[in-house]
């Protein structure tokens, strides 16, 4: 009986194909494991080498800051030692002085008497009437109180030999070696001209009280503090476009002092372009960046736009009023199709913003609902969304309807805006009547 029939040469030749590509595909899933599995055990050689040299630094410092602190303290007790030494010997020393006087005195007396006595009454009459009434002046029977051995200071060292139990448990309760950091970098959001850090915890049992959030250019060689807070997420601005970024986080537990150790740094850039307002105009100074708008005391009214039409529909747009001048109606902040000059407010067609009293206008016109009014600290999103891009004879009367979301102090409206024709990226801008007004866009 015959064995089965060979497949035919095309199929075999189809299925060898198919096996060499799946090899393939295993062996660069295989290779991306490996890379994986190298910067894994890279990261634990160089972590380990990097805390070896951390503790071994710490240690030799703290040694050294201890030995300093003794040497303090004995220069000290022995400045006590001598000072009490020199206060209470002062007064024994003048009176030792006086009663070696004394001595003295009473010696020459003494040798004066005998002379006196030794010649005789007839021969030294004078001697002794000289000697009498010398030693009748003399107080011989006043002495110098000399204080008993009870009353003057006995110096001591008051040393307790607790203090080294104290130190020794310090010492060795004192630092950790953590393997996994308990919070870590979740995501990295680029913005224009920023980036959002969102982290979290990845230790249920530590209880977060603080966290310390630092970055860096990929090109630069020490991390700066930017955010110190309970927050988990901070935005991150002052961020130059496609340049890389190092972020890290760490943590501080509640009621500790010291901080944890720091996440795994992540990478991250921002392709998009920052927000930035048009120089030149008089009724404003901008910062060096030109995201800070400030309204100054130069007598002139109008709008200060965007440099240009950065913001698209689908991101988000941010405005964070830094200060606060006197409101007025009439002011506004919020976004437009694009520039009018001429007008004092973008309470105009094309236009949706904002007044500092929370009245939101769509293409000038008042809506009935109303946000919170802008204070010092006040937070401004707009979010945009296409909804249709229809044609000239729509019967909506527009070529474009867009559904804008404004947010502020936990408030929000949402709407649809009408434009007359379609439209691509567009302009922001602010309007303020009165000098202090600080607006910050991102």
């Amino acid at each position: 009986m015959k064995g089965a029939m060979e497949p035919e040469p095309e199929v075999l030749l189809q299925e060898a194909r198919e096996n060499v590509e799946a090899a393939q595909s295993y062996r660069r899933e295989l290779g991306q494991r490996l890379q994986g599995l190298r910067e894994a055990q890279r990261q634990i050689k160089e972590s380990a080498s990097q805390t070896r040299d951390v503790l071994k630094q710490h240690f030799s410092d703290l040694k050294g800051t201890l030995g300093k602190l003794l040497d303090e303290r004995l220069v000290t007790l022995l400045q006590e030692v001598d000072t009490i030494e020199q206060e209470t010997i002062k007064p024994l020393d003048d009176c030792q002085k006086l009663i070696e006087h004394g001595v003295n005195t009473a010696d020459d007396l003494v040798r004066e008497g005998e002379i006196a006595i030794l010649g005789g009454i007839e021969e030294q009459s004078d001697k002794l009437w000289n000697f009498t009434k010398k030693a009748s002046h003399i107080q011989l029977d006043s002495l110098p109180e000399v204080p008993l051995l009870v009353d003057v200071p006995c110096l001591s060292a008051q040393l307790d030999d607790s203090i080294l139990n104290i130190v020794k448990d310090h010492i060795f309760k004192h630092g950790t070696v953590a393997s996994r950091p308990p919070v870590q970098i979740e995501e990295l959001i680029e913005k224009p001209g920023g980036i959002i850090v969102r982290w979290c915890k990845v230790d249920d049992d530590f209880t977060a009280q603080d966290y310390r959030l630092q970055f860096r250019k990929c090109t630069a060689n020490h991390f700066e503090d930017v955010y110190v807070g309970s927050e988990t997420e901070f935005i991150v601005l002052h961020i130059d476009p496609n340049v890389d970024y190092q972020f890290r986080v760490c943590a501080r537990g509640d009621g500790r002092q010291e901080w944890s150790p720091w996440s795994v740094p992540q990478t991250g850039h921002s392709t998009l372009v920052p927000h930035e307002w048009t120089t030149g105009f008089e009724g404003y100074s901008l910062s060096s960046r030109r995201n800070i708008a400030l309204r100054n005391d130069a007598e002139s009214s109008g709008v200060l736009y965007s440099s240009a039409p950065t913001y698209f529909c689908g991101q988000t747009l941010t405005f964070r009023v830094e200060t606060v001048g006197q409101p007025d109606r009439r002011d506004s902040i919020g976004v437009c199709a694009e520039k009018q000059n001429g007008y004092e407010s973008l309470q105009r067609d094309q236009a949706v913003c904002i007044s500092t009293n929370g009245a939101v206008f769509v293409n000038g016109k008042e809506m009935t609902n109303q946000l919170p009014a802008v204070t010092s600290g006040s937070t401004v999103t707009f979010d945009i969304e296409a909804v249709t891009l229809g044609t000239s004879n729509s019967h909506e009367g527009g070529n474009a309807k867009l559904r804008v979301t404004i947010s502020s102090n936990n408030r929000e409206v949402v709407f649809d805006w009408l434009l007359e024709q379609a439209c691509g990226p567009l302009y922001f801008g602010c309007s303020f009547f009165y000098p202090g007004w600080k607006v910050l866009v991102f």
